[in-house]
């Protein structure tokens, strides 16, 4: 694999380089994307981008455990996961490469 990690930053620099916006301009609008589809996550528990792919929260129950440094049997709390799954297009498109 070698893939680098792609940032905010990064995501910001490509549209900035590519619109005829200032750079503080293109943060912002990144920075209210983010927010838009964090409270979606947040409220809906779901977010759809077609042809993209579907972020998805599900809620997992209290577990059994162990502190893997004493050993010790603990109880891990219910907790929220976001778990992403890409959509049918994208996939094709991911594995045709």
């Amino acid at each position: 694999m070698s893939g680098k990690t792609l940032t905010k930053a990064e995501i910001i620099d490509v549209i900035y380089e590519k619109s005829e916006r200032n750079r503080s301009e293109v943060k912002d609008i990144v920075e209210n994307l983010l927010r838009i589809m964090k409270r979606s996550i947040k409220k809906n528990r779901y977010l759809l981008i077609s042809g993209f792919g579907k972020f998805e929260v599900y809620d997992k129950k209290a577990r059994r455990g162990r502190n893997p440094h004493t050993d010790e049997a603990i109880t891990l709390p219910p907790r929220r996961v976001v778990v992403f799954r890409l959509s049918r297009k994208f996939r094709t498109e991911l594995n045709d490469e």
